[in-house]
């Protein structure tokens, strides 16, 4: 049904039984001067076609995606998703179902939800993942809290190539919770000399692989430095398709590893929703934040589904919790685990060495254009070029010819390093896609 907003006579039936005159009324112990005393200035009322024909107009002004070549990353990414992904999620016991608040009954929904832990642990390495978070950026700040709460200790290493996004999230949390960040600042370059700032005081470090500007980090010897000073290793991912690619967090000795989930499942939707990926080792399991649903038997032995672990703050006292996050992103959990189902191991790793591939290509081109350098030395299916011209610039002059470029660094980090440019292909990238895109940059940079 059409919404049919109130009408008069609904309006002085309500207020009657409130007990007041008027809607005015209702804000008398607002003071004065708090008050407008002039309509909002928005557009007055308009038919429903009207108002159609006007998001339409809005709508027109915004570059999709799928519409040119598109190669931006930097936390979001574009890839093929099955019809059957959406079909499916689009189902009503699945589009219209809420939190189970007596979750054994929900067995579908638990089932569901088994199925994606087990697949973002084996992703990640990780003995044990939970229900999922918001996002990635907030499951890093949760993870940080979360390493806390386990080694008692309030200082957190960010390492340089954190996403500025997540540092920032980070930095939200751990300034109401007297957690000391040390936050590098974020520019390109290993993030090895790291373990130069971890210390018997450091509670974990924090480090991304692909970092944001695309670069491939060996978390081993952080983790050995980390645990030697009794610290955890926290790994963050914002591209889950790069983990079937490379060596595992897991096998790299992290103790939690948070990232997006986004890029599986998740269309791009001009920003949203995402899903918030966590996993850790079976030690810490009763540390971390969220729901964790596990398998069992019933009382006829057969196979069942049921809510393992629940300590959020709706479910027992405040000061218990693990999380202020109240629930999980279960639609975008259900698009992840039905894409990775479809693919599976051997469809995941051929999807990684297609962006891999995809992402060489590009390098190569870009690097024989005057005025632009590749400066990664490793990379998965994105990397940081260093432009002769304002990254900004060069992206909105590309806009103009219909090409979505990338990323300008200085637009995710508060206008640091203005020549850098993020810049990702993914399997969605056409041969004539990086051709277009090449023959513009050179133009644009002559």
């Amino acid at each position: 049904m059409r919404y049919l907003p109130l009408n008069e006579n609904d309006r002085t039936a309500m207020l009657d039984v409130v007990g007041v005159k008027s809607i005015d009324d209702l804000f008398l112990d607002v003071p004065k001067s708090a008050r407008l005393d002039s309509l909002v200035d928005l557009p007055t009322h308009q038919s429903e076609a009207a108002v159609e024909r006007h998001m339409a107009r809005l709508s027109a002004k915004s570059v999709s995606a799928g519409s040119v070549p598109f190669f931006c990353g930097a936390g979001a990414y574009r890839h093929h998703i099955p019809a059957t992904v959406d079909h499916l999620i689009q189902r009503s016991e699945f589009l219209t179902a809420y939190t189970p608040y007596q979750p054994e009954i929900s067995q579908g929904t638990l089932q569901a939800l088994f199925e994606f832990q087990t697949q973002v642990a084996l992703l990640t390495g990780m003995d044990v993942a939970n229900a999922s978070m918001y996002d990635g950026s907030t499951a890093c700040a949760e993870a940080v809290v979360m390493a806390k709460r386990v080694t008692r200790k309030s200082k957190a290493v960010l390492a340089p190539g954190l996403h500025p996004h997540y540092a920032a999230a980070t930095q939200t949390l751990a300034s109401t919770l007297d957690i000391q960040i040390d936050e590098r600042d974020c520019r390109p370059g290993r993030d090895d000399h790291i373990i130069d700032h971890i210390t018997d005081e450091t509670a974990c470090v924090v480090v991304q692989s692909p970092n944001v500007f695309g670069e491939i980090i060996d978390l081993a010897p952080i983790a050995a430095k980390a645990h030697e000073h009794k610290a955890l290793l926290i790994a963050v991912f914002t591209e889950p398709v790069a983990l079937a690619a490379i060596k595992s967090p897991g096998e790299q000795g992290a103790d939690i590893v948070v990232g997006e989930g986004q890029g599986l499942g998740v269309g791009l939707n001009f920003g949203g929703p995402h899903v918030g990926l966590f996993a850790c080792t079976k030690k810490l399991v009763r540390q971390m934040p969220g729901r964790v649903c596990g398998e069992t038997v019933d009382a006829n032995g057969e196979r069942g589904f049921v809510l393992t672990l629940s300590t959020r703050e709706q479910h027992i006292r405040r000061e218990k919790a693990t999380s202020n996050i109240c629930t999980n992103s279960g639609l975008c959990c259900l698009a992840f685990t039905i894409h990775m189902s479809l693919l599976g191991d051997a469809g995941l790793k051929r999807l990684a060495a297609l962006n891999h591939e995809a992402a060489c290509h590009l390098a190569d081109v870009i690097n024989g254009i005057k005025g632009a350098e590749v400066i990664n030395d490793t990379f998965f299916n994105e990397f940081t070029v260093r432009l002769s011209k304002p990254a900004a610039d060069v992206v909105q002059t590309l806009a103009d010819r219909g090409i979505l470029g990338g990323v300008p660094f200085s637009r995710i980090s508060g206008g640091q390093h203005e020549d850098l440019l993020l810049v990702c292909a993914t399997e969605t990238v056409s041969e004539a896609d990086i051709h277009a895109f090449g023959d513009a940059l050179a133009e644009v940079l002559t």
